[in-house]
């Protein structure tokens, strides 16, 4: 064989491994997560509200329909932006009731649903006001 036609046969074989390379190392590329891609999530599948006060507590409900059951984060944060809580789940039919211990300042928490780089934020302002009720009661 002459080495002009090695050179030839030595050029398509390098072609064609790369091109099995390309063919079937892109498949391969995104299983490397387990097959799952990041879900993503809408606003209508959380579900935050405030329930009023409890035991000397301000209560809320944290709810999330998570459709794919995959692993998500709930993250609460403060006022100024320092996470408080942070766990992640993953229930389909996630339920949570948060408990903030009722103070006499107003707090401002965040409520973040995180799965991959989607996410739902709630923010809440909760402002004290006090009341006085006087009542007089004719004799």
């Amino acid at each position: 064989m002459n080495t002009n036609t090695k050179n030839h046969a030595f050029k398509a074989i390098a072609i064609a491994l790369t091109a099995v390379l390309f063919l079937f190392g892109s498949p391969l590329t995104t299983k490397a997560n387990g097959g799952k891609k990041s879900p993503s999530i809408t606003e209508a599948q959380v579900s935050v509200t405030y329930q009023g006060v409890s035991d000397n507590n301000l209560v809320f409900n944290v709810n999330y329909e998570n459709l794919s059951g995959g692993k998500f984060w709930l993250i609460i944060k403060n006022d100024n932006g320092d996470v408080v809580y942070q766990q992640h789940f993953s229930d389909t039919h996630f339920a949570k009731t948060i408990y903030f211990q009722n103070t006499d300042t107003d707090i401002n928490p965040t409520f973040v649903i995180r799965t991959g780089n989607n996410e739902v934020v709630r923010q809440f302002q909760v402002n004290k006001i006090i009341t006085e009720t006087t009542v007089v009661t004719g004799l």
